[in-house]
């Protein structure tokens, strides 16, 4: 049951890392498909953790810096469509 678990985490991230490669043409699939690469990984180390009987802090954590990583991803994200009104990864506002 548990390996069941951990492999649907192992898959979330493997999806998502995928997803990321394959369309980065815009910023807001590359922060979803970062986003999902965090809960997959969430995800892995809470069964991880509750296998060993150890604490959840670190999934706890785990999940505050992704929280803090998605508004950080939203406000670049804001700031980028009010610059430009394109949202591009490969847009001239990334180069020097």
């Amino acid at each position: 049951m548990i390996e069941n678990l951990v492999m649907m985490g192992v898959f979330m991230f493997m999806c998502s890392l995928i997803s990321l490669s394959v369309q980065s043409s815009h910023l807001m699939n590359c922060l979803l498909s970062l986003e999902m690469m965090l809960l997959g990984l969430v995800f892995l180390v809470f069964f991880l953790m509750s296998v060993k009987m150890m604490d959840f802090l670190m999934p706890l954590v785990v999940l505050v810096f992704g929280a803090s990583e998605a508004s950080l991803g939203l406000a670049l994200l804001v700031m980028m469509i009010r610059a430009s009104g394109q949202d591009y990864t490969l847009s001239s506002l990334f180069k020097c």
